[in-house]
């Protein structure tokens, strides 16, 4: 067991766990949107909207903080089929953070729907209205987020095998805790 593993930055911690807290709140909130016709349906959509723009802005800062500070090497006897679906299950997940909330932003403009974070701030529309490209993006936009939910899953299947079974500090980077 590695105790002594270097650890990412708090910035990198603090802005992980926080986007993963957001990020499954508004998968969950997606699923009770597109599954609810009551009055529920409209207080999610309120919800919906800013979370989707709070995670785009955070996903934004996590990559400069990721630029600027390297995460810590993996395991040097981690195969490398299993680094280099790490590196690219990240670079996904910063992908995806990014292009959801766009897509999702493009979709409501095309349907001709305000981007509102408040009641009294709009977002401009970034697409122009399109009622076909409103579908095409209203279905990239469901697609995508359960690409995002199944990468979630690998990864937090990953962080918990790196945990659990390996015990090689890779969780622990991440956490900040350092199991005696």
């Amino acid at each position: 067991m590695n105790t002594s593993s270097p650890q990412f930055v708090l910035a990198a911690r603090v802005l992980h766990w926080l986007m993963a807290a957001l990020i499954l709140t508004m998968l969950f909130i997606g699923v009770g949107m597109v599954a609810s016709v009551s009055e529920r349906h409209e207080w999610l959509i309120r919800i919906h909207k800013p979370l989707g723009i709070a995670i785009l802005l955070l996903a934004v800062v996590r990559l400069i903080v990721r630029l600027r500070n390297p995460p810590p090497p993996l395991p040097a006897d981690l195969p490398a089929i299993q680094k280099l679906a790490a590196h690219a299950s990240h670079w996904l997940l910063y992908l995806l953070m990014l292009v959801i909330p766009l897509v999702g932003w493009a979709m409501l403009s095309a349907g001709g729907y305000p981007v509102m974070l408040s009641d009294s701030l709009r977002l401009p529309p970034i697409f122009p209205v399109s009622p076909v490209a409103f579908a095409v993006l209203r279905h990239t936009h469901a697609w995508l987020a359960m690409l995002l939910f199944l990468t979630f899953l690998a990864h937090l299947g990953a962080a918990l095998y790196h945990g659990l079974i390996r015990r090689d500090g890779v969780l622990s980077s991440m956490t900040g805790y350092r199991p005696k």
